[in-house]
């Protein structure tokens, strides 16, 4: 694939790039939640790998920066973006995630501030179902991500949470 790349603008090859090794690893990346440290760092290998066919960048380069030029999240925070993005969906048609103050009748601290019930569970695989892990991860962003207004355009939230996530 290199020897095509090279013969291409950089604007196509990213292209190229995003069809065939991105897209594949967003594919139900939010599976990819709660994996170990060791399969998440195979990922991201793939992930650096694919930034520097791009770029052009060598192996001895720092990858940090280049994945910010193009605007990439590492893998870790692509999955959490996923995530968040689902569950912010679902509480506009509950699904899975419900809103504490949906959840109680009497009036908690935690109702005004736009958290979710997370589900109990007793296993490694259950805290990675997204009936614990969207809730939980949900009630760990900032809280002006989840006091944003439901009515607010889908497309602005991705900003505000990829923005969230570079930082």
């Amino acid at each position: 694939m290199r020897p095509a790349v090279r013969s291409l603008s950089e604007d196509a090859s990213k292209t190229l790039v995003q069809a065939f090794v991105s897209c594949r690893m967003d594919y139900c990346n939010s599976l990819f939640f709660g994996i170990s440290d060791g399969l998440m760092s195979r990922l991201q290998s793939v992930q650096n790998a694919a930034a520097r066919l791009v770029t052009g960048t060598r192996r001895c380069d720092h990858i940090t920066p280049v994945l910010c030029l193009l605007h990439w999240l590492p893998v870790r925070q692509r999955v959490d973006f996923k995530v968040a993005t689902v569950v912010h969906r679902s509480l506009s048609v509950p699904i899975d995630c419900r809103l504490v103050a949906d959840a109680r009748e009497r009036r908690l601290r935690s109702t005004e501030n736009r958290t979710c019930v997370v589900t109990r569970t007793h296993s490694t695989f259950g805290d990675r179902a997204f009936a614990a892990a969207g809730p939980g991860l949900w009630n760990s962003l900032l809280p002006h991500l989840r006091d944003a207004d439901l009515g607010l355009p889908y497309s602005r939230f991705r900003e505000l949470l990829k923005t969230f996530l570079f930082g």
